[in-house]
């Protein structure tokens, strides 16, 4: 009680305990209810530590200040989520580094009434991708992986392959941006073609409309405009109403999509595919395939020394990742969400079972839009940290080096998006380059992204870089990570997001960049 009193007698004496959510000015008295906390051991939130704190070396304005982007952002995700008939779904938003909001909406447990909450975790499908590839780039930073080298090398349970008669090599570059010729879910190689075929089609006809569209589609808060882009082999991408999400589109009429089976190594899921033949000749052009991340997870599994399994939950570890987990189905995890897709009468059930241990590092994963954000500021923060004056040494390394990061987001040839007409495949992630054509006309931002399909859910994670100013990193008075960096995750297969992660992305940046020149 003596401690109290000593608290509540500093409380009232004058400018004493006087707590901002942002910080120095516009401090508002937060008084004998804070002070009472202080004592009980109550932690402060974020954001509304005392005047004496002191403050970030990567200043933000606070946290009010992006009220209104929140307010416009949580209409554009309300308007998906009521048009696609989704369940519950999240989205995680934060800016130069720091979450600045995360929220729920809906239900991640229909059936008991279980609200969505930040903390929710659910399935990421192909973003899973992305978080193997930071493995594969860790590992070729320390030199113990090759990105040229055959895949039999590390994988000689892997047979070799042959393409029209001609001995062909697949490369670890190869596999991560898809250009290894290993099917996807498809075994029919004259469908897989017919595909391509009408897709590349589509494309050359809506090439020309392209201005209008985007023109269209930026004037509306969800993916209507969407509809217009060619099928390609991604999964679970719904284009418009029509295509019904929830609903099993072409991607997910494969039996493969539905495996039960429980596979206890990564070698042993290379079964699945190893013996079937290459759709086309390694290099020669892309094919989106999940099973190519398979092969490169047995990879990373002989290069690494443990279980691909084990390595990637100790890499979660460090990334401060403690959410991220794998989909096991046996296992307790706290806050995880159910599944969900619609029947054929439109009403909606339950997903059906299956067993992801055949595709851990291409669609494997669980995780919150806490844990995808600390993600993408790890790489954000390793892609621009060369780029800023290292002030008496206090700027500590990222995770990847910055001309790994750069490497990893450069478009490759012959690659395509699905999800974005914009961008190109790189490695483990869609990139769309800086460009402006016109004057006074649409100007296109640097960004990288991927989207994820599974059975039940669908998820995306875009990240926004700001355009650094060289005088500004030259100074010191700012640090990496600088930019935007918006995921979403529902509990509802066949929903396209990238559209409007990218609106939301420009509603935080724009907010942003109004109260620094403000």
């Amino acid at each position: 009680m003596h401690g109290l009193a000593r608290v509540l007698r500093r409380a009232a004496a004058p400018g004493r305990l006087s707590v901002s959510r942002a910080g120095g000015a516009g401090a508002r008295p937060w008084g004998w209810g804070l002070a009472l906390g202080l004592a009980l051991g109550v932690k402060v939130p974020a954001g509304c530590e005392a005047d004496e704190v002191e403050p970030s070396p990567n200043p933000l304005p606070s946290r009010r200040g992006f009220g209104a982007a929140i307010e416009r952002s949580r209409d554009l995700v309300r308007r998906i989520k009521d048009e696609a008939g989704i369940p519950g779904i999240l989205v995680g938003v934060s800016v130069d580094g720091q979450e600045v909001w995360s929220e729920g909406l809906g239900y991640a447990d229909v059936e008991n009434r279980v609200v969505c909450k930040p903390e929710t975790i659910m399935r990421i499908a192909s973003i899973s991708k992305c978080l193997t590839m930071m493995a594969v780039a860790k590992l070729w930073e320390e030199g113990k992986l090759d990105l040229d080298a055959p895949v039999q090398k590390y994988v000689p349970e892997f047979p070799e392959k042959v393409y029209d008669g001609e001995k062909v090599t697949i490369t670890t570059r190869l596999l991560v941006s898809h250009l290894s010729g290993i099917r996807h879910y498809e075994k029919d190689i004259t469908k897989v073609k017919e595909e391509k075929e009408k897709a590349n089609r589509a494309l050359k006809l809506t090439k020309p409309c392209q201005d209008k569209e985007q023109k269209e589609k930026e004037g509306k808060g969800i993916e209507k405009t969407d509809s217009v882009k060619p099928r390609k082999e991604h999964e679970g991408e719904v284009k418009s109403r029509n295509s019904e999400p929830g609903r099993r589109d072409k991607e997910f009429e494969q039996e493969e999509y539905y495996l039960k089976e429980k596979f206890e190594s990564v070698i042993e899921s290379l079964k699945i595919f190893k013996n079937d033949p290459l759709f086309f000749k390694p290099g020669s052009q892309f094919l989106y395939s999940t099973y190519g991340f398979t092969l490169l997870s047995a990879v990373v599994e002989r290069v690494s020394g443990q279980k691909f399994t084990d390595y990637m939950l100790k890499m979660f570890r460090d990334l401060d990742m403690l959410s991220t987990v794998l989909d096991d189905n046996e296992a307790m995890i706290y806050n995880r969400a159910r599944c969900y897709v619609y029947n054929k009468k439109g009403r909606l059930v339950n997903a059906p079972y299956v067993d992801n241990s055949y595709k851990w590092a291409g669609g494997g994963f669980l995780s919150s839009v806490g844990d995808l954000l600390k993600f993408g500021n790890a790489l954000l923060y390793s892609y621009q940290a060369g780029q800023f004056k290292n002030t008496k040494g206090k700027l500590l390394p990222g995770y990847l080096k910055p001309e790994t990061v750069t490497m990893m987001w450069t478009p490759v040839p012959k690659t395509e998006v699905s999800w974005d007409r914009d961008g190109k495949y790189a490695m483990a992630w869609a990139v769309v380059e800086k460009k402006q054509q016109c004057g006074c006309c649409r100007q296109q931002r640097h960004y990288a992204s991927h989207t994820g399909g599974a059975v039940g859910a669908s998820s995306v994670l875009l990240i926004l870089p700001e355009e650094l100013d060289s005088e500004a990193t030259a100074t010191g008075l700012v640090a990496p990570p600088r930019g935007v960096i918006v995921t979403i995750i529902c509990n509802m297969q066949s929903v396209s997001l990238n559209s409007t992660a990218l609106k939301i992305a420009r509603e935080f940046d724009k907010e942003k960049r109004a109260q620094y020149t403000g």
